[in-house]
Parts: structure tokens; sequence; C-alpha cells
């Protein structure tokens, strides 16, 4: 007896079928809703740093970039409390905790650029002339190539 594998299904239909993705699909759709509820009550500046991580018995719990964002919200907190209270989403709000967490993305690192002068990188060029070992003098020529051009 061969096994035949169910057909494929479209993801839209897996969202709207499948209850554990169901249940998933729906508590993104609301992190994402209430979300956006807060972002309408923080300043610009702040909405990229934070982010909403869970809603439950009257407790929002926000992750915050770094610990100097985390101070000024949390010096804002009662005003923000206020406001939130008065979506009917946050109706049953008691507190807002805030918790520090960096991304665990690092932002792209600006890589170090080369700043090499044409005196230095014909010293480093003389230098390789005068080396035997084929690996390293070619280690040597690629970094004096990185010179500066004169403006």
């Amino acid at each position: 007896m061969a096994f035949r594998p169910l057909p494929a299904k479209a993801p839209a239909v897996l969202l709207r079928e499948a209850k554990p993705l169901k249940a998933i699909f729906g508590h993104a759709k609301r992190l994402g809703h209430l979300q956006r509820l807060l972002d309408s009550q923080l300043q610009p500046a702040a909405r990229e740093h934070c982010h909403v991580a869970s809603w439950r018995e009257g407790s929002l719990l926000l992750i915050v970039t770094d610990g100097h964002w985390a101070t000024r919200l949390r010096y804002q907190q009662k005003r923000l409390l206020r406001q939130l209270l008065a979506f009917e989403e946050f109706a049953n709000l008691t507190r807002i905790l805030f918790k520090v967490q960096p991304p665990t993305v690092q932002v792209g690192v600006k890589g170090h650029t080369l700043d090499l002068s044409t005196d230095a990188a014909a010293t480093i060029q003389a230098t390789a002339d005068g080396i035997s070992d084929p690996n390293l003098r070619a280690a040597l020529e690629r970094l004096a190539a990185h010179a500066r051009p004169k403006d």
C-alpha cells in the first residue's frame, strides 16, 4: 500500500482552517492591532523603540529597545495609561510594564573603511617586494592596493 500525501493547500486556507495556525494568526493580528493603537499614542520618535509583547489580566507588557527609551516611557507611563484607557481594547488596563530587550538583529554596522596614505602604501609594497612567501606577499600587495588616491 503506497502512501499518498494530502494535496497541498494555499497558505490563506491553512490560516483559516488549521486550528493551531488559526490561533497563532489571530493572536498576531490582535497584537498588531494593539501595536497600532499604542503607536497612535506614542511620540513619533518612540514608536520604533517600543513594541507590544503581551496583553493579559490588565497588564500591558511593552518591549523597549534600550534603557534610555524605557526611562523616557516610564516618565510618561501615567499619561500613556490614561490615553490607552480611552480605547475599548484597553478597558481593563491597570498597569504598563516595560522590559528592555535589545533588537536581536544587529543594525547594519558600517564597515571600517581603510584610509591608507600613498606613502604607507608605497612602504607596504616595498616590503612585499622583499618577501619570498607567496601568500604573505599577495596579502601585503592587496593591502597596498587600498591606498587613498591623491586629490
